[in-house]
């Protein structure tokens, strides 16, 4: 019989795949290492076993001790299942930017979880990295893994990962693709394929907000370059050792949106459900598709699953709310589909000033038709609002017909978006839009913004 001896045995030789409609405009082969075959869903579980087995040799971590790792997650999960095996307990500290389907799955094998603010400098003592120090220092029989700089997580995959991807292409593979984080994968995989051939191209995917691309080019750790952005498992603010620059050819970023939308292409259009660092991979050999000839071979490389991003990548609503929703808007009554839900909010021409204020505060908007004898007659904005109340407050007062301005533009379901355009305008923040039933509905200056992003 063909039967593992436990579930770590399983992990590795995942398969590579070819990808082709993403890529029917890159005339190079583009291959998928798809480590989702892992045991824990993705390429962390080679890292994470290695990373355990020499601490274990190095008598850094004795039975029945507590695992503590810093983690966007996926390493968690292997460290979870070689904690399972061999009997240690695991706490996993997380920021606060992970899905929470990554938190789900960690307490579900058992991990405890810590969660800590993204927003915060790395030496911060809330950032997850010194929480996760902090906790090792606390806790007795405990062992701080460090995958940024444990030199076993690069070594695992210069004895795992590259030697694959070598033999799976018959060592015809020409570039190797990666989104970096830790700097384990590409850096060990790198290290392998550059032995073997040392003209293979080694590329890593950055993400704006993080350092590695212009360190790299430059030299130079610019802070400047650190902000908050939304894309996982790849990028950083600081330079981990696992990271060698010198394996690295170049760095390409991709930006979160970029990101989030070719993981959904790449699980629609190649049947490949994975997560947001393999959108980010793919997008970048697109954007590098002209550095590539005929005959190349290209390995790109994707982490981990899709299940772990279902609350975000793959939720409509939450693409939506980051303007990451490819969303085709033709027509004023598509655009108003998106709010119809909600009441047109209007005031009568004799109503006070201070009314229209308070209908502004309460619904959160800044503009407002003004009726009369059931016609539109005039309309209020804030900026006009605001005006008044600097210049002449006693307005606040007075009715509204003796402040209004011109009523919005009213226009049919059927116009375009281009006529929108055409219409709104730093004077005109709005149209009306005549509904089929015969009510009205508004579009506003910044629903246009936002169908154009």
């Amino acid at each position: 019989m063909k039967v593992y001896n436990n579930i770590l045995e399983t992990i590795g030789n995942t398969p590579i795949v070819r990808l082709n409609r993403l890529t029917k405009d890159i005339k190079a082969s583009i291959l998928a290492k798809v480590e989702t075959t892992n045991p824990g869903n993705s390429v962390k579980d080679r890292m994470a076993v290695k990373m355990i087995e020499d601490a274990e040799k190095a008598g850094l971590i004795k039975p029945g001790g507590t695992v503590i790792e810093g983690t966007s997650g996926n390493t968690g999960m292997g460290l979870a299942l070689a904690c399972i095996m061999k009997g240690y307990k695991l706490v996993c500290v997380l920021n606060d930017k992970q899905s929470k389907e990554k938190m789900d799955i960690l307490r579900a094998v058992g991990a405890e979880v810590v969660v800590c603010p993204t927003a915060v400098e790395p030496t911060d003592p809330r950032s997850y990295y010194s929480v996760s120090r902090r906790l090792a220092q606390e806790t007795p029989n405990s062992w701080y893994v460090n995958q940024y700089d444990n030199l076993s997580n690069r070594q695992a995959h210069y004895e795992s990962t590259g030697p694959e991807i070598w033999e799976q292409t018959d060592g015809k593979i020409t570039h190797f693709v990666v989104g970096v984080g830790t700097g384990g994968t590409i850096s060990g995989v790198g290290k392998y394929l550059k032995e073997k051939n040392p003209n293979i191209k080694i590329w890593g995917i950055d993400t704006y907000g993080s350092v590695f691309k212009k360190y790299k080019e430059t030299g130079i750790f610019d802070e400047n370059e650190i902000y908050p952005y939304i894309t996982e498992g790849i990028g950083e603010d600081i330079l981990p050792a696992n990271v060698d620059f010198d394996v690295i050819d170049l760095f390409e970023k991709v930006t979160d949106k970029d990101a989030a939308v070719y993981t959904r292409k790449l699980a629609r259009e190649e049947g490949i459900f994975v997560g947001n660092s393999a959108g980010a991979a793919i997008k970048g050999v697109l954007q590098l598709k002209d550095q590539l000839k005929d005959d190349d071979v290209v390995v790109v490389l994707f982490h981990d699953h899709g299940s772990r991003y279902v609350g975000k990548i793959f939720n409509d609503d939450w693409m939506r709310e980051r303007g990451f929703l490819e969303e085709e808007f033709k027509t004023a009554g598509e655009l108003v589909e998106k709010h119809g839900h909600r009441p047109l909010v209007t005031v009568y021409a004799e109503e006070l000033v201070s009314h229209a204020i308070a209908n502004m505060r309460k619904f959160s908007i800044s503009q407002i038709p003004v009726l009369k004898d059931g016609q539109f007659v005039g309309a209020i904005d804030d900026s006009h609002i605001y005006q008044l109340l600097v210049d002449e407050p006693e307005l606040r007062d007075a009715p509204i017909s003796k402040v209004m301005g011109k009523p919005f533009p009213v226009v049919q379901e059927s116009a375009h978006v281009e006529d929108l355009c055409k219409l709104i305008s730093k004077e005109v923040p709005a149209v009306l839009v005549e509904l089929k039933n015969g009510g009205h509905h508004i579009v506003t200056r910044y629903d246009i913004i936002e169908s154009l992003a």
